[in-house]
């Protein structure tokens, strides 16, 4: 099998537990952990040097991702490439658990630091990238913003800031779905030139499918100029691989059934 069939083939999976434990835990924000699971099965499957049975190593890449409401994502993507076992997914959201429904730093391995307080991401990600760069150590540092995130005036000064300082060990990948919590993100401010103004902040930028490993495959083979930071805007839906969630923002909050659960999970073949 190639490796765009095996990153598939994890993606659905992940998809899959996401499913189940939203179902069994009633954890919300399916809709948003859905769209970002295939640029985080391509950043851990592919993309990024880390030691899962060391997940301090101070070589590793550093991920943020700065939409902590899709915690369950992560935490699922993490638990696949074995930071913590399976079961521990059992827990999320539970009183008592560690795995709550947005990721503070350390709750599990492999979570840099805390977020859901949308905006920190970013400012935060400049700080690692700018120390590796000091220090001259090799490690790069990844983020995945939401496209609503990007109303916060903290994400354009870090973009400021990112391209001032040259921060060319550091990427970015907006997950734009083209929801927020309330209205379609475009509705809400003027949102649809992203790589017009990522561009126009002295970044690096590329476009790509987000929901399609292959394309974001394709997009980090890319050369790109070294001193700047990059962006990659990430076109998906919200609520991918779900037929019955799919760009509908009611899943920003709704709980499946045991009947989606089937559903859903004969969707992704599994």
């Amino acid at each position: 099998m190639d490796k765009v069939k095996v990153l598939e083939r994890t993606a659905a999976e992940v998809r899959g537990r996401i499913l189940e434990v939203s179902h069994r835990n009633r954890i919300p924000h399916l809709a948003s952990s859905m769209s970002c699971v295939d640029l985080l099965v391509v950043l851990y499957g592919e993309q990024m040097k880390y030691r899962s049975d060391e997940p301090l190593w101070d070589q590793r890449d550093r991920f943020i991702l700065s939409k902590g409401h899709a915690a369950s994502a992560l935490y699922t993507v993490l638990s696949k490439y074995v930071f913590f076992p399976d079961e521990a997914l059992d827990t999320h959201g539970k009183p008592g658990s560690r795995l709550e429904e947005h990721p503070s730093r350390n709750c599990v391995p492999g979570v840099e630091v805390a977020t859901g307080t949308l905006g920190h991401g970013l400012p935060v990600a400049n700080g690692m990238a700018l120390a590796a760069k000091i220090k001259n150590e090799s490690y790069h540092t990844y983020v995945i913003l939401g496209d609503g995130e990007c109303n916060e005036g903290t994400i354009w000064e870090g973009a400021m800031f990112a391209a001032g300082h040259k921060l060319g060990n550091l990427t970015v990948f907006v997950d734009f779905n083209k929801w927020q919590a309330t209205d379609r993100s475009c509705d809400v401010l003027h949102l649809e030139c992203l790589c017009e103004k990522f561009k126009a902040f002295g970044w690096n930028v590329c476009r790509v499918n987000g929901n399609s490993i292959r394309s974001i495959l394709e997009g980090l083979q890319t050369k790109f100029d070294n001193d700047k930071p990059t962006a990659f805007i990430a076109d998906t839906t919200k609520g991918a691989g779900i037929s019955f969630a799919e760009d509908d923002n009611n899943w920003h909050y709704r709980i499946p059934s045991e009947e989606e659960v089937a559903q859903g999970t004969k969707e992704l073949g599994l």
